[in-house]
């Protein structure tokens, strides 16, 4: 016979396996297919939502991807930027991916608009020669045990700009990159916020252990709420 407590054990295991349901948001960044499919192909089920609302509404974590430019994203984000604020300061699992990383800080040089200011600070252009920066870079003195999990060290890059966090914003980086002679955030976290100027779902095999990594956590997260 099985007791209440083992049958009580055996449903939150049941609960364990299902799909973690990821939102990701789209700001008109383009072709969504790569990420969406990296996100499925490690189990993930995800939507697709344009609604800025509705994309923190009945979730268990967000990715805002890294396709666009800043002004358009933002003014895609402006009606419901108090809402998905308060999600992501309440522990709502989220990722963001080179331009949705950038919509972490307060705002960009690239153009208006506000970003969620869940980190301090603001993105301008690289100071560098050769801009964009399209290819592989390294990332250096990574301390989120996620990106150590993931055994990243290097990573696909695709930008123009990055994040110059305030003295404050600096807690919150958990990894660097450099361009030339521009050292920049590589990553950023809070708490459950996790944001990457590079892109993990074109990072070969560590970037997709990457992805995992982070349904890992937005399932643990579940599981506790």
């Amino acid at each position: 016979m099985t007791s209440g407590r083992e049958y009580a054990r055996s449903a939150d295991a049941a609960c364990d396996r299902t799909p973690v349901r990821v939102t990701v948001f789209d700001y008109g960044a383009g072709n969504l297919h790569s990420l969406v499919k990296a996100l499925e192909t490690q189990g993930a089920l995800v939507q697709v939502e344009t609604d800025p609302e509705l994309a923190v509404h009945d979730t268990d974590a967000l990715v805002l991807p890294g396709v666009g430019a800043f002004a358009p994203a933002a003014t895609r984000l402006a009606p419901g930027r108090e809402i998905m604020r308060e999600a992501l300061l309440d522990g709502l699992p989220t990722l963001g991916i080179c331009l949705g990383m950038q919509l972490l800080f307060d705002g960009s040089d690239e153009g208006p608009g506000r970003g969620l200011s869940i980190v301090p600070g603001q993105v301008r252009r690289l100071d560098a020669r050769r801009v964009p920066q399209i290819g592989w870079n390294r990332i250096d003195d990574a301390t989120d045990p996620l990106l150590r999990e993931a055994g990243l060290d290097i990573a696909y890059y695709a930008n123009s700009y990055v994040a110059r966090p305030t003295a404050e914003g600096l807690g919150y980086v958990t990894a660097w990159s450099t361009h030339e002679f521009d050292r920049f955030p590589a990553a950023v976290r809070a708490g459950a916020v996790i944001g990457t100027q590079f892109h993990p779902e074109k990072s070969s095999a560590r970037g997709v252990a990457l992805i995992r990594a982070f349904l890992s956590l937005a399932s643990t997260s579940r599981s506790l709420a």
